[in-house]
């Protein structure tokens, strides 16, 4: 019988989808890995796992009531985050029913579901920090609090000791815009007593303390969504500043991803029950009709994007602009308010997207005519970057984006909303040198005319382009063996200390 790790994330398709894919290598090796995951988010998990027997779903119910016995820590209250506390009665639920020769052996936690490690630690259970975002942004969060920038002057580049000189801390890494929505409670300490007010945090600011600081020293390892081939310093000072060990086990794209180089990927295979505007086929029509490397495809995911007053700035833009461009709009854009809990749904009209009061361009579409395509909703995102048409990507560079591009040679014109976004931006436009940044100074309102020169800058330069495509050249080859081998690794240490004791004085 193969044992068995729980891989829990937290909702969202950027922390969902690389959790399902990681289960997907487990599996390989011969455990089961249970996916645990409320119940709510059932229907956005593909059919297709079903294809991996070692590969199950722990769904919690939100009947789930809680153990006679009380559980080992309070739970937040705030209603975004009902589906914690699912998740924590639905866990301590599982482990408690089991024998204890039938638990998982090893829980791999998302670092914002931290405090989750507790539970596990009730029931001896080893856990692994998982970072679904990258190696640099982490490193650069720890090295930027350890630089105490308050003092920065503002003509001031200081160096971050054990990092590449070319992501050195300047004064414009501190200006960011105010945050758009209410700050959810996410990890980084045991959550708030029932009876107070729930604590509101949300992403740090620079120089503060790392939230996932206190969870790494609890931990008994970390894995990060990354590649010694993409980020090998980074994964290395992350290990040497935590004294854990560091796997860099992604980056977690779907098997088709890597299977697909050099052709078109069809994200209908591997993410269905996506509600949208566009057809798959209607979208590859498009492309086809339009020059190689000539569209520039605008999205910044599906949980962030500009203000209110910024959405016209760069409609006007895109406008004026005289190449043909994908814009990705979401039902809530430049709505302020928490992100939503990734729920599928069936494809609707634009009367349906737009009802939902975010902004839309009434008229675009008639004025710029057949040079855009506007995509309400899902986006087939995969396809869309690997179509020889697309020449640059306007993004929020949050992680998993990030690396499809990397990996198709698209050139980046980045526009970093929140968190570890302004550190994915920094590693594009410094130390990849793929892509440039929308504004120098993030704290104000982007306006038309930067918009317009940042599109007509990154169109223009050719050695940009050449410059993502030798990049992409290290994802050619298939899924890197530097994480196979890392996964390996971590396979290899969950056996050797299966038969020992886990939590010592020092893992606590």
């Amino acid at each position: 019988m193969s044992a068995e790790i729980f891989v829990v994330p937290l909702f969202g398709q950027g922390h969902l989808f690389p959790c399902m894919e990681l289960c997907k290598h487990i599996s390989s090796r011969n455990f089961k890995a249970s996916l645990v995951i409320p119940s709510d988010l059932a229907s956005s998990v593909p059919s297709s796992l079903q294809d991996y027997p070692l590969v199950q779903i722990h769904e919690v119910s939100s009947s789930v009531m809680p153990p006679s016995e009380p559980v080992s820590q309070s739970y937040p209250l705030h209603p975004h985050h009902r589906f914690h506390t699912q998740i924590a009665l639905g866990i301590e639920k599982l482990l408690s029913d089991s024998p204890s020769s039938s638990r998982p052996i090893c829980a791999i936690l998302d670092v914002m579901m931290d405090w989750l490690s507790d539970s596990f630690q009730k029931f001896q259970v080893p856990t692994v920090a998982f970072f679904t975002s990258g190696a640099g942004s982490a490193a650069l969060e720890y090295a930027i609090w350890k630089a105490n920038p308050e003092d920065l002057k503002p003509s001031e580049t200081r160096l971050l000791p054990g990092l590449p000189d070319d992501v050195a801390l300047t004064s414009l890494d501190l200006k960011r815009r105010p945050p758009n929505h209410p700050p959810p409670l996410i990890g980084g300490g045991p959550p708030p007593d029932v009876r107070a007010v729930p604590r509101m945090r949300g992403p740090p600011k620079p120089g503060d303390q790392p939230p996932w600081l206190e969870h790494a020293r609890k931990t008994n390892a970390m894995m990060i969504n990354t590649c010694d081939e993409l980020e090998r310093s980074f994964i290395e000072y992350m290990a040497k500043q935590t004294g854990k060990l560091v796997w860099g086990v992604g980056p977690l794209l779907p098997e088709h991803y890597w299977k697909s180089a050099g052709s078109i990927i069809h994200d209908r295979l591997i993410r269905t029950k996506r509600r949208s505007n566009a057809t798959e086929d209607e979208v590859v029509q498009w492309l086809d009709s339009k020059p190689r490397g000539s569209v520039l495809y605008v999205s910044f995911g599906t949980e962030v994007g500009p203000t209110m007053e910024e959405y016209p700035q760069l409609a006007e833009a895109l406008e004026s602009s005289d190449r043909p461009f994908i814009w990705v709009i979401q039902p809530n854009a430049g709505k302020p308010g928490p992100p939503r809990p990734l729920l599928s749904k069936q494809p609707g009209s634009h009367a349906e997207e737009e009802g939902e009061g975010g902004y839309f361009p009434h008229g675009f579409d008639g004025r710029v005519g057949k040079s855009c395509l506007i995509i309400c909703g899902w986006a087939p995102q995969l396809l869309i970057l690997s179509h020889p048409s697309t020449g640059g990507f306007l993004s929020h560079c949050g992680w998993n984006s990030t690396v499809e591009a990397i990996g198709r040679g698209v050139p980046f014109l980045v526009w970093p909303i929140r968190g570890d976004q302004y550190y994915d931006a920094k590693l594009v436009v410094n130390h990849f040198k793929v892509g440039y940044m929308i504004s120098d100074d993030l704290s104000q309102m982007v306006k038309k005319d930067t918009i317009v020169k940042g599109i007509e800058t990154l169109k223009n330069d050719k050695d940009m382009k050449s410059r993502a495509d030798s990049l992409s050249a290290m994802f050619q080859n298939g899924f890197p063996r530097s994480s196979e081998a890392a996964l390996d690794a971590f396979i290899h240490y969950i056996n050797q200390r299966a038969c020992t004791p886990l939590y010592d004085a020092q893992d606590r």
